[in-house]
């Protein structure tokens, strides 16, 4: 009789092997049908270099809606994230085909500077530069050229982000004498400050404890008032707490898209089903 390991092994590679489906456009569209859509995505394949990395991608992401993307180490959602403010352009040889329209609009014919200030990103692990609190907040504002008491631009921007409280007699020292939590939350201020539409995570909360965590979380679904996040996370009771939409992918697929609720309830793929109860992944 085969080992309960090696029956496990085989379920992983049967998971993998299965042939590959994405959510049908129908079940999608009743699914947003009482939202409006920020992001339409359609046919989206993505290539570093001779190497397809996302393959027929076609999803709609709400307006003021938290989603999650979920799935396995490698399987293409950071880089699908970084394909929705053109991020990738930076890796050389990259080049995705398809559609990806922000309010209607292809972003390939947008300006790239003002597409990053409308869709700002946080990554995995908190990148304060090196100055002062205050120059973090404030620096998005000075490159854009906005006007007015830089002061106050930067106050509601730190509140927004539940850390004026804690800095703000301490906003002419250094970024670096936060804690990790602080900084990562200082981060998210920096990217508000140019008020964005949409703001992506790539697993913000990776690095952190489990009270910064909470508090990022917090932070998350307060914004979705007035923002559209997307977010990468690995942890699925994350995923469940914090998000109105949930995909799963797989080598690069998109297999399931559906409601939070129902994708870890009621998963309508296998392989969606044998990821978030820990089967393989």
């Amino acid at each position: 009789m085969a080992s309960a390991s090696a029956r496990g092994k085989d379920d992983a590679v049967a998971v993998r092997l299965a042939p590959k489906v994405t959510m049908p456009e129908q079940a999608s569209a009743d699914l947003l049908k009482e939202t409006t859509n920020r992001f339409e995505i359609s046919h989206l394949d993505f290539f570093y270099g001779p190497k397809q990395a996302l393959f027929n991608l076609g999803l709609k992401i709400p307006t003021n809606r938290i989603t999650a993307l979920i799935g396995p180490s490698g399987c293409g959602k950071s880089t699908f994230l970084r394909n929705l403010n053109r991020m990738n352009e930076t890796i050389r040889n990259s080049r995705y085909t398809g559609e990806i329209l922000l309010d209607g609009q292809d972003i390939k014919a947008m300006d790239v500077v003002n597409l990053r200030r409308r869709v700002g990103m946080v990554f995995q692990r908190p990148n304060p530069f090196p100055k002062s609190i205050f120059d973090n907040v404030a620096y998005g504002l000075r490159i854009n050229g906005y006007s007015g008491r830089l002061s106050d631009l930067v106050e509601h921007s730190l509140r927004r982000a539940a850390l004026w409280d804690e800095v703000k007699d301490h906003l002419h020292k250094s970024a670096f004498a936060l804690s990790g939590g602080q900084q990562q939350r200082l981060c998210i201020a920096r990217a508000l400050a140019v008020d964005p539409e949409v703001l992506l995570l790539d697993e913000p909360c990776s690095a952190l404890d489990p009270v910064s965590t909470a508090k990022i979380e917090e932070l998350i679904f307060q914004l979705k008032e007035s923002c559209t996040l997307v977010m990468v996370t690995h942890n699925m009771q994350q995923a469940a707490r914090a998000s109105d939409f949930a995909a799963f992918m797989l080598d690069g697929h998109l297999i399931e898209y559906s409601e939070t609720s129902k994708l870890f309830t009621t998963p309508a793929d296998h392989r969606t089903e044998a990821y978030i109860t820990g089967r393989f992944g």
